[in-house]
Protein backbone atom coordinates (compact mmCIF):
# COMPACT_ATOMS: atom_id res chain seq x y z
CA UNK A 1 0.00 0.00 0.00
CA UNK A 2 3.04 2.55 0.89
CA UNK A 3 4.34 1.82 -2.94
CA UNK A 4 0.70 3.25 -4.39
CA UNK A 5 0.96 6.35 -1.84
CA UNK A 6 4.58 7.16 -2.81
CA UNK A 7 3.54 6.35 -6.90
CA UNK A 8 0.62 8.90 -6.35
CA UNK A 9 2.67 11.21 -4.40
CA UNK A 10 5.13 11.56 -7.48
CA UNK A 11 4.95 15.15 -8.16
CA UNK A 12 7.32 14.91 -10.79
CA UNK A 13 6.14 11.86 -12.51
CA UNK A 14 2.78 13.46 -12.37
CA UNK A 15 4.31 17.13 -13.80
CA UNK A 16 5.10 15.08 -16.69
CA UNK A 17 2.02 13.34 -17.48
CA UNK A 18 0.21 16.24 -17.21
CA UNK A 19 2.59 17.74 -19.30
CA UNK A 20 2.47 15.57 -21.84
CA UNK A 21 -1.51 14.79 -21.67
CA UNK A 22 -2.30 18.52 -21.66
CA UNK A 23 0.54 19.16 -24.97
CA UNK A 24 -1.36 16.29 -26.60
CA UNK A 25 -4.85 17.72 -26.10
CA UNK A 26 -3.97 21.07 -27.24
CA UNK A 27 -2.73 19.21 -30.33
CA UNK A 28 -6.60 18.25 -30.98
CA UNK A 29 -7.93 22.27 -31.05
CA UNK A 30 -4.68 23.46 -32.85
CA UNK A 31 -5.28 20.65 -35.78
CA UNK A 32 -8.95 21.33 -36.27
CA UNK A 33 -8.02 25.30 -36.64
CA UNK A 34 -4.73 24.19 -39.03
CA UNK A 35 -6.12 21.04 -40.99
CA UNK A 36 -9.90 21.86 -40.96
CA UNK A 37 -10.70 18.18 -39.90
CA UNK A 38 -10.87 16.22 -35.88
CA UNK A 39 -9.04 13.60 -35.70
CA UNK A 40 -8.66 12.50 -32.36
CA UNK A 41 -6.79 9.51 -32.42
CA UNK A 42 -4.11 11.39 -35.20
CA UNK A 43 -3.65 14.50 -32.73
CA UNK A 44 -3.90 12.65 -29.31
CA UNK A 45 -1.55 9.53 -30.36
CA UNK A 46 0.76 11.22 -33.78
CA UNK A 47 3.80 13.12 -33.41
CA UNK A 48 4.44 16.43 -34.36
CA UNK A 49 2.10 19.74 -33.77
CA UNK A 50 1.32 21.88 -31.50
CA UNK A 51 2.30 22.07 -29.10
CA UNK A 52 5.28 19.85 -28.64
CA UNK A 53 3.99 17.14 -25.99
CA UNK A 54 7.73 15.85 -26.09
CA UNK A 55 9.06 19.45 -24.92
CA UNK A 56 5.79 19.68 -22.40
CA UNK A 57 6.59 16.47 -20.57
CA UNK A 58 10.95 17.51 -20.25
CA UNK A 59 9.79 21.36 -19.19
CA UNK A 60 7.45 19.79 -16.75
CA UNK A 61 10.06 17.71 -15.36
CA UNK A 62 12.77 20.27 -15.14
CA UNK A 63 10.36 22.86 -14.20
CA UNK A 64 9.26 20.37 -10.96
CA UNK A 65 12.39 19.70 -10.08
CA UNK A 66 13.72 23.24 -10.05
CA UNK A 67 10.43 24.00 -7.26
CA UNK A 68 11.53 21.05 -5.39
CA UNK A 69 15.48 20.87 -5.37
CA UNK A 70 16.08 24.71 -6.33
CA UNK A 71 17.64 25.51 -9.62
CA UNK A 72 21.69 24.72 -8.18
CA UNK A 73 20.83 21.55 -7.66
CA UNK A 74 22.28 18.44 -9.67
CA UNK A 75 18.89 17.06 -10.26
CA UNK A 76 18.13 19.97 -11.94
CA UNK A 77 21.23 20.57 -14.25
CA UNK A 78 20.48 16.77 -15.36
CA UNK A 79 16.16 17.99 -16.35
CA UNK A 80 17.73 20.82 -17.49
CA UNK A 81 20.19 19.23 -20.16
CA UNK A 82 17.63 16.50 -20.63
CA UNK A 83 15.25 19.02 -21.74
CA UNK A 84 17.73 20.94 -23.75
CA UNK A 85 18.42 17.58 -25.80
CA UNK A 86 15.07 16.68 -26.60
CA UNK A 87 13.94 20.49 -27.89
CA UNK A 88 17.35 20.16 -30.23
CA UNK A 89 16.55 16.71 -31.30
CA UNK A 90 12.40 17.81 -31.97
CA UNK A 91 14.01 20.85 -33.60
CA UNK A 92 16.74 19.00 -35.43
CA UNK A 93 16.94 15.49 -36.40
CA UNK A 94 13.67 14.20 -36.44
CA UNK A 95 12.20 17.49 -37.83
CA UNK A 96 14.52 17.16 -40.87
CA UNK A 97 13.66 13.31 -41.03
CA UNK A 98 9.83 14.79 -41.55
CA UNK A 99 11.43 16.92 -44.40
CA UNK A 100 12.97 13.56 -46.24
CA UNK A 101 9.73 11.80 -45.00
CA UNK A 102 7.90 14.27 -47.47
CA UNK A 103 10.14 14.27 -50.48
CA UNK A 104 10.48 10.59 -50.38
CA UNK A 105 6.76 10.45 -50.43
CA UNK A 106 6.33 12.87 -53.16
CA UNK A 107 9.35 11.18 -55.23
CA UNK A 108 7.72 7.74 -54.76
CA UNK A 109 4.18 9.12 -55.76
CA UNK A 110 5.76 10.78 -58.77
CA UNK A 111 6.91 7.37 -59.96
CA UNK A 112 4.04 5.95 -59.08
CA UNK A 113 2.30 8.12 -61.37
CA UNK A 114 4.47 7.43 -64.40
CA UNK A 115 4.53 3.36 -64.60
CA UNK A 116 0.79 1.63 -65.00
CA UNK A 117 2.03 -1.63 -63.45
CA UNK A 118 3.20 -0.30 -59.84
CA UNK A 119 0.87 -0.07 -57.12
CA UNK A 120 0.47 3.67 -55.47
CA UNK A 121 1.63 3.72 -52.27
CA UNK A 122 0.00 6.71 -50.31
CA UNK A 123 2.37 8.30 -48.01
CA UNK A 124 4.51 5.68 -46.98
CA UNK A 125 6.74 7.17 -44.99
CA UNK A 126 5.52 9.03 -41.90
CA UNK A 127 5.71 12.76 -42.35
CA UNK A 128 4.92 14.30 -39.31
CA UNK A 129 7.48 13.65 -36.92
CA UNK A 130 9.59 16.63 -35.87
CA UNK A 131 8.69 20.30 -34.44
CA UNK A 132 9.20 24.03 -35.50
CA UNK A 133 10.89 26.24 -33.75
CA UNK A 134 7.62 28.00 -32.44
CA UNK A 135 5.99 24.75 -31.95
CA UNK A 136 8.75 23.57 -29.04
CA UNK A 137 8.43 26.95 -27.61
CA UNK A 138 4.77 26.51 -27.07
CA UNK A 139 5.64 23.38 -25.71
CA UNK A 140 8.15 24.79 -23.24
CA UNK A 141 5.28 27.05 -22.01
CA UNK A 142 3.19 24.44 -21.78
CA UNK A 143 5.08 21.86 -19.73
CA UNK A 144 6.01 25.04 -17.11
CA UNK A 145 2.81 26.29 -16.85
CA UNK A 146 1.59 23.09 -15.88
CA UNK A 147 4.26 21.77 -13.46
CA UNK A 148 3.24 24.81 -12.14
CA UNK A 149 -0.14 24.67 -11.64
CA UNK A 150 0.74 20.90 -10.32
CA UNK A 151 2.63 22.33 -7.63
CA UNK A 152 -0.77 23.81 -5.92
CA UNK A 153 -2.44 20.76 -5.70
CA UNK A 154 -2.11 20.05 -1.81
CA UNK A 155 -1.73 16.43 -1.91
CA UNK A 156 1.55 16.85 -3.45
CA UNK A 157 2.60 19.22 -0.82
CA UNK A 158 5.05 21.46 -2.63
CA UNK A 159 4.21 24.70 -0.68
Amino acid sequence: MEVLKEFMGNFWLWSVIAGWLVAQILKVFTGIFRQREFSVRAMLFGNGGMPSSHTAAVAALATAVALTEGLGSVSFAIAALLAIIVMNDAMGVRRETGKHSEALNHIIDALSQKEDKMERPFNLFKELIGHSPLQVFFGLITGIVVALLMSLIPAFGIY
